[in-house]
C-alpha cells in the first residue's frame, strides 16, 4: 500500500530543524531515522513513532493509538498513530517529540 505523501511532508517540515535525521523509503512507507535508529515513519496514513517500552502501555490508552502490529506480533515500545491523534501540526510534533525524547537515549549505530 502507498504511503501518504502528504502526512510524509508534514513529518519532514517537522523534522527539518534536526539535521541528524535521515530519511530512508522502506517497507512502503517513509522513515525517517536519527543516528542510525528509526525515530518515525508513515505508514499508510498513520504514524509509526518509536517511543519506547516504559511510555508505551500509557500511549496505548489515548485515544486514536494502537500498537503497531503488521507480523501478527505487536513491537513493544512502537505505537501506531492513527489520523485522527495527529491531525494538526502541534499534535504530530508532539509524537515526533516522543520518539525523538526516546531514541536520543540510544547508542548511536
Amino acid at each position: 500500500m502507498v504511503y501518504s505523501e502528504r502526512l510524509a511532508n508534514r513529518v519532514e517540515r517537522a523534522l527539518a530543524g534536526r539535521p541528524t535525521v535521515k530519511a530512508k523509503k522502506m517497507f512502503g512507507g517513509m522513515g525517517y531515522f536519527h543516528r542510525g535508529h528509526l525515530l518515525v515513519a508513515v505508514w499508510r496514513e498513520a504514524l509509526v513513532a518509536r517511543i519506547g517500552p516504559d511510555a508505551y502501555e500509557a500511549a496505548l490508552r489515548e485515544p486514536y493509538v494502537a500498537a503497531f502490529d503488521v507480523t501478527g506480533k505487536p513491537m513493544k515500545g512502537w505505537v501506531l498513530v492513527a489520523p485522527e491523534a495527529i491531525d494538526t501540526d502541534n499534535q504530530l510534533a508532539s509524537w515526533i517529540d516522543r520518539a525523538w525524547r526516546y531514541v536520543q537515549e540510544l547508542p548511536e549505530k
